[in-house]
């Protein structure tokens, strides 16, 4: 088993790491160029598709070893439905492709884009793949489709919004395919889950030397959705055999970082924009955005989010073979210990910003809230003073009339 999944991590990478430099001529020639803008850290134009190398990685890997197993016996197709939910796996795989990479060449609206998530996702459930039992209670078919599509969908575009740094989104998305690995080879999971996740992880090694600062590519929607997309459904069926409630927190868990990043872009959204629209408005307000602003580098950005990331993936891992005991006992010290070093962690932080300010590397940009708070008051105070003026303004005209009226 071990020796398949050595197999599956190389052949990812090698073929991963062959494809991108074909991705970065291809961009050039269809025009998939992600250009400078107020929203982008990029300086120049970089092109932007390199995320189809990662899905080449991932699928000869795959194929290979599922072929080849399947042939020595290994896995058996038939057990659970493995080939149907194999062959839905693939078609949503193509159907996501397809649409992202559309939206790096000609930008699709994101409403657009959301049904081709949605007709991917729903596809993957009617081939088999669903989260349809927790704690031995089964679910309504309807619960059913709307929590596997929403978990599909939802990563989906979480792993999509994250991708604003280099590297970020494939570093974050290797981080939580090694804790899933871990989660599954110590818990008895599927075979063919081992399989499809190592694969992932070594696709992305693969093109990571082309994506880290300073990025020569970037992997563009149509790696940062299949990549959400791939999590999500290698999640549920590395799960498949123990699905219990502590079980499904895991995958939440170690893909903690970019759900939460998310589900807080949509709070923001709404409040800032007063409407369910507002939602597909693009801001300054994601983590990555709020770190650099405060002044932190790109690489340092990124690093602070790996840490983050990491952490999240190790309390999972720590759930799932420990139990939630052990789990919250390390959650607390931890917080505890940054309790403790939170004045000297802060000193440090503070003196780094201003050394990154001092060699002009970083600047520090006001908090996106606190700028449309200051615009609003200024807003206000404009509205107070031009009453005021006005009021004095026809205190004048009746004085005048009166004088007349007394002449």
């Amino acid at each position: 088993m071990w020796g398949d999944i050595a197999i599956a991590f190389l052949l990812a990478i090698v073929t991963s790491f062959v494809a991108t430099p074909y991705t970065i001529k291809l961009a050039k020639k269809v025009n998939a160029i992600d250009m400078p803008s107020d929203r982008r850290v990029n300086k120049k134009p970089i092109p932007r598709i390199g995320g189809i190398a990662i899905i080449l990685g991932f699928l000869v890997s795959s194929i290979y070893l599922i072929i080849t197993m399947s042939i020595e016996q290994k896995i058996d197709l038939e057990q659970s439905n493995y080939g149907m939910k194999l062959l839905g796996f693939l078609i949503g795989i193509i159907i996501i492709a397809i649409s992202a990479l559309t939206d790096d060449i000609k930008d699709l609206k994101p409403w657009q884009k959301l049904i081709m998530q949605t007709i991917a996702a729903s596809i993957v459930y009617f081939f088999g793949i669903k989260i349809d039992v927790i704690n031995n209670f089964e679910i309504p078919a309807i619960w059913s489709f709307l929590l596997t599509v929403g978990w599909i969908v939802g990563l989906t575009n979480a792993m999509n919004l994250i991708d604003g740094l280099d590297g970020l989104s494939s570093g974050i998305s290797l981080i939580s395919c090694l804790a899933l690995l871990i989660i599954f080879a110590t818990n008895y999971s599927p075979a063919i889950s081992i399989v499809l996740i190592t694969a992932l992880a070594g696709g992305i090694i693969g093109f990571a030397p082309f994506n880290i600062y300073p990025a020569k590519t970037f992997m563009g929607d149509v790696g940062a959705q299949f990549l959400g997309f791939a999590l999500s459904i290698i999640s549920i069926l590395g799960v498949a055999k123990t699905v219990t409630l502590v079980v499904l927190i895991a995958p939440v868990l170690v893909l903690g970082l970019p759900i939460f990043d998310t589900l807080f872009a949509i709070f923001r959204r709404i409040k800032k924009g007063k409407s369910i629209k507002a939602i597909f408005k693009a801001d300054r307000g994601h983590l990555h955005h709020r770190l650099m602003d405060a002044g932190f580098t790109q690489s340092q950005s990124v690093t602070i989010l790996y840490g983050a990331s990491a952490a999240m993936g190790m309390l999972a891992i720590i759930l799932i073979n420990e139990g939630v005991q052990k789990a919250v006992s390390f959650a607390l010290v931890l917080v505890v210990i940054i309790a403790i070093g939170y004045k000297g962690l802060k000193n440090y932080k503070n003196d780094l910003i201003e050394e990154n300010i001092r060699l002009g590397i970083a600047e520090k940009k006001p908090d996106p809230e606190d700028a449309e708070d200051s615009e609003e008051e200024k807003e206000e105070s404009k509205k107070k003073e031009n009453k005021v003026s006005k009021g004095k303004k026809r205190k004048s005209k009746k004085t005048s009339k009166t004088k007349k009226k007394s002449k």
